[in-house]
């Protein structure tokens, strides 16, 4: 298997940590913690991986920072994310794009949601990820990591 690390963030109900958590199930994975740590040296790793929620759009400013701060030129690289209306990784491979890195795939699933009005009416997309986008995630990795 390839040495991996995946740089996170993850807040409200943690949904990106769980898809984070059920690649790190029986792998050797480095997980990084973009909110509570802003520099790593990624140099020795092989895979490397962003996961966030998507905020207005945007995967969170933590990760995007630490993609462009941290990241070594020409690695290969992956995306994961959870959202709650639509979902685009474009924040991050634009950040990607800026080190010249190869973009082995991106993996997205829908996440509980209670941000703004919609705690109102109780959330959306409530039990998500479930364990079908787990199983999913899991595949997803397995296939990056051939």
């Amino acid at each position: 298997m390839l040495s991996t690390a995946i740089i996170y963030h993850s807040s409200h109900h943690g949904n990106t940590k769980k898809l984070v958590d059920a690649i790190a199930q029986g792998h050797d994975v480095t997980l990084i913690d973009a909110s509570a740590q802003k520099r790593a040296d990624l140099g020795r790793y092989e895979l490397i991986g962003f996961a966030s929620g998507i905020y207005g759009g945007s995967f969170h400013p933590d990760v995007l920072d630490f993609a462009r701060n941290n990241l070594p030129v020409g690695k290969r690289v992956f995306f994961l994310y959870t959202y709650a209306g639509l979902g685009s990784a474009k924040s991050i491979a634009a950040a990607a794009a800026e080190r010249s890195a190869m973009v082995a795939g991106a993996f997205c699933c829908k996440g509980f949601n209670t941000f703004g009005p919609f705690k109102l009416v109780g959330g959306t997309s409530k039990g998500h990820p479930d364990e079908a986008d787990l199983e999913n995630v899991r595949r997803f990795f397995a296939g990056i990591c051939g």
